[in-house]
């Protein structure tokens, strides 16, 4: 058994579509990035690569390398699961948090859910995801960005 876990971090901007657990939600802002900024999924994949002692998001999908610009980081997770079955390692369980002060999260949450699993071929009830604010404090409390924490077991 192996745990690993992940965060991410990214502004919120005009111009930009909220992308979410490969949902995009409808809001006025968006999230900066070379692909397209989805935290909730980033911090997964750095959950997963850190529990199989790979690295990290930006070794395997450097922004530097334009083949990822906008890309799907649903696409991203599909290979970093493959590279966690390619070391011979299940995924056991996922949990994550995203943490925003807008908009709710709720709604979304069991689509993110069901993205995840497929992207994953996994179960919907090995993934969870809770959404939470910082009641108006920090950089997420004041509505400049969006984070996710992700931690996972691999068996």
């Amino acid at each position: 058994m192996r745990i690993g876990m992940g965060y991410d971090v990214h502004k919120l901007v005009e111009n930009r579509k909220l992308i979410l657990g490969g949902v995009e939600i409808p809001y006025e802002l968006g999230l900066l990035g070379h692909s397209d900024a989805d935290v909730l999924l980033h911090a997964i994949c750095d959950s997963l690569l850190g529990a199989a002692a790979l690295g990290d998001i930006g070794k395997h999908f450097p922004d530097t390398d334009e083949k990822y610009k906008g890309i799907s980081s649903l696409l991203l997770l599909e290979y970093v699961g493959n590279l966690i079955y390619e070391k011979g390692y299940t995924i056991e369980n996922i949990d994550a948090t995203i943490i925003a002060q807008k908009p709710k999260m709720a709604p979304h949450i069991p689509t993110m859910i069901k993205n995840i699993s497929k992207a994953l071929n996994i179960s919907e009830n090995q993934v969870n995801i809770k959404a939470t604010t910082e009641e108006g404090l920090g950089f997420t409390g004041k509505n400049e960005g969006i984070s996710a924490q992700s931690i996972c077991l691999l068996g």
